[in-house]
């Protein structure tokens, strides 16, 4: 492991007891899932760790952390942070620092991906309905906040420039995002999901997938899957036991700055 991986490591640890001892939900997620069924840990190129839990157990979570001083932190949505604009909860290490390539350049630790798992709907349409509302407003949210990146297409540059004109502040497009993702619990429907990931309706499954937490090794720690990982992996990735092609094992986040010896929360002599 490299030593960003082995940070990352210890903090999925960290986090996996906690819900443990708090009896909270969770699940590895999309990448750091497939990581674990397919490698037993890290994907080699990959360089961090996503987990999804349902959003009442977020909630717990939160009431759990608040107010206590420790190594590790959750900021989510409700930050008042003028710069968090993410419709997920991010768990920090604070004795690090991470700056990424955004329109405002975000100045944290390495993290961890807390996705929200909410209620989409009893039937396909349903779901895909209440997706398309949420998607609209996300992609929007995306490119008023997101940076200028070498590598991607001139269409989708085009489209953060044109998006960051229209007079919407940012928060409160999150705000709204937040609200139609939490409009149904995740136990309340058929179908649940993620409704802010990279994959779309892919994401949106029976709550059976899902299943109980179920133990799996993780670079030799015991944390939580999804009961029926294959089911799940095959939604999202389809032959997901196949390795991609060498020119796409490749990390796709875009960092400015990572020191993992340096708190961010040191001020500048």
């Amino acid at each position: 492991m490299t030593e960003l991986q082995s940070k990352l490591l210890e903090m999925l640890s960290w986090f996996h007891g906690v819900c443990v001892e708090n009896n909270l939900r969770y699940y590895l997620s999309s990448g750091t899932m497939l990581g674990a069924a397919r490698h037993g840990g890290f994907i080699p190129w990959d360089d961090d760790v996503d987990v999804m839990m349902p959003r009442a157990d977020i909630r717990k979570l939160g009431e759990i952390l608040s107010g206590k001083e420790g190594k590790y932190v959750l900021e989510g949505p409700d930050s008042a942070e003028k710069d968090y604009f993410y419709p997920l909860h991010k768990l920090y290490d604070t004795e690090t620092t991470l700056i990424e390539n955004t329109k405002k350049k975000i100045k944290r630790g390495i993290y961890i991906d807390i996705f929200p798992l909410d209620g989409m709907g009893n039937t396909e349409e349903e779901a895909a309905e209440h997706l398309a509302k949420i998607r609209k407003r996300f992609n929007l949210l995306l490119c008023k906040v997101t940076g200028f990146r070498k590598g991607r297409s001139l269409y989708k540059n085009l489209a953060v420039a044109l998006f960051r004109c229209i007079p919407l502040p940012a928060k409160r497009l999150l705000k709204r995002v937040v609200s139609l993702c939490a409009a149904r619990g995740f136990d309340e429907v058929e179908l649940s999901g993620n409704p802010v990931g990279a994959y779309g309706m892919r994401e949106i499954m029976p709550r059976a997938v899902y299943g109980t937490p179920t133990p799996i090794l993780f670079e030799g720690v015991e944390v939580y899957g999804v009961e029926q990982y294959d089911e799940y992996l095959t939604r999202l990735y389809k032959d997901w036991r196949k390795l991609p092609p060498k020119e796409k094992q490749v990390s796709h986040h875009d960092f400015i700055l990572l020191d993992l010896e340096k708190s961010y929360l040191e001020k500048v002599k």
